[in-house]
């Protein structure tokens, strides 16, 4: 069983950079797509990046340019680079192995002035 937990997350002013870190427990940390999600208050969860085990990258049409997924498969660690950040980036981050359904308990992103 993986388990996951996030950290990094804060309050950021708009423009700002923030990098959000995902650890996973186990050994099959490289052998997985790992993915980001976030939901904002009242919003249903969403997926908004996603890396595959030979790190190729997709990204939704709302953070594309401005976040970035990478991991370190010899950590066992996911990020998300995140800058420029705008006020409706304002959600509780989640990572997640897709394939298992599995996420970690989120980190809080407010991004505010």
């Amino acid at each position: 069983q993986v388990q996951l937990v996030e950290s990094g997350g804060g309050l950021v002013q708009p423009g700002g950079s923030l990098r959000l870190s995902c650890v996973a427990s186990g050994n099959v940390f490289r052998y997985y797509i790992m993915g980001w999600y976030r939901q904002a208050p009242g919003k249903q969860r969403e997926s908004i990046a996603r890396i595959t085990v030979s790190r190729n990258e997709w990204y939704a049409d709302s953070v594309k340019g401005r976040f970035t997924i990478s991991r370190d498969n010899a950590a066992n660690t996911l990020y998300l680079q995140m800058t420029n950040v705008r006020p409706e980036d304002t959600a509780t981050y989640y990572c997640g192995v897709p394939n298992l359904l599995t996420y970690g308990q989120g980190t809080q992103v407010t991004v505010s002035s």
